[in-house]
């Protein structure tokens, strides 16, 4: 799975002039299970409230799977998303993707999201394939 990138965007990242705002737009339109999974999950942390929010539906396709892993495997989109949002991303398996706030007061609720631990605990035959 690939970014759609414009020529235009292209061009620009030839000569050294990228926007981020237009590079977050790409991956907008480029990755939209991805953008409309962590949109939503932003959305539901800001009404909600708490340490996080998070996914656990698997995602209906493996190209929406791919789209997740996309946006999230990628150093570069992730950045730019959590940098668009105004959040910290985390993932474990296929589909299980948490937003938290830019709070010291959860970093301990990260940690443990994102431990060895937690890993272990979120797997299942069933997503065995993911």
């Amino acid at each position: 799975m690939s970014l759609d990138v414009s020529p235009a965007l292209l061009e620009k990242a030839e000569r050294g002039e990228v926007d981020e705002a237009e590079f977050v737009d790409c991956v907008r339109t480029s990755l939209p299970y991805a953008w409309e999974m962590i949109s939503s999950l932003v959305a539901q942390l800001k009404v909600d409230g708490g340490p996080f929010a998070d996914n656990q539906t698997p995602p209906p396709d493996e190209q929406a799977r791919g789209q997740l892993l996309r946006a999230l495997a990628s150093d570069a989109i992730r950045g730019a998303l959590q940098r668009h949002f105004g959040v910290r991303l985390a993932f474990q398996n296929c589909h299980r993707v948490a937003v938290f706030p830019l709070d010291p007061a959860v970093d301990e609720t990260l940690t443990r999201f994102t431990s060895v631990r937690s890993q272990l605990l979120n797997q299942s035959p069933e997503l065995r394939d993911c």
